[in-house]
C-alpha cells in the first residue's frame, strides 16, 4: 500500500457523511470509544453499505486503508487530547 492518498474529509464524503472538519470531529466524539474487540466495520452506527465499504477497503489493503485505520484509531481513543484526525 502506498502512503495515505486520501484525507479524512474524502473518506467521510465517500461514506455519504457530512465531511467538514467540525462534522468529522463531532462524529468521532459521538461514537468513541469503540469496544476493544469490535472491528470498525462492525460498529452499530454504520449503514450496511458504509460497513461494506470500510471492510472491503481494509481487506483489499486499498488506497483508503490508511485513512480508515486513522479513523479506527480516533474512534478508539478515550479522550480527544492531541488526536489530529488527519483532516
Amino acid at each position: 500500500m502506498e502512503g495515505n492518498l486520501h484525507s479524512m474529509t474524502n473518506l467521510f464524503s465517500q461514506l455519504g457523511l457530512p465531511s467538514e472538519p467540525a462534522d468529522i470531529e463531532a462524529f468521532i466524539e459521538a461514537h468513541r470509544p469503540l469496544a476493544a474487540g469490535l472491528k470498525l466495520h462492525e460498529a452499530p452506527f454504520w449503514t450496511a453499505s458504509q460497513a461494506g465499504l470500510l471492510r472491503e477497503q481494509v481487506l483489499d489493503d486499498a488506497d483508503w486503508a490508511g485513512i480508515i485505520d486513522r479513523l479506527d484509531s480516533g474512534l478508539r481513543q478515550t479522550n480527544a487530547d492531541g488526536l489530529g484526525y488527519g483532516l
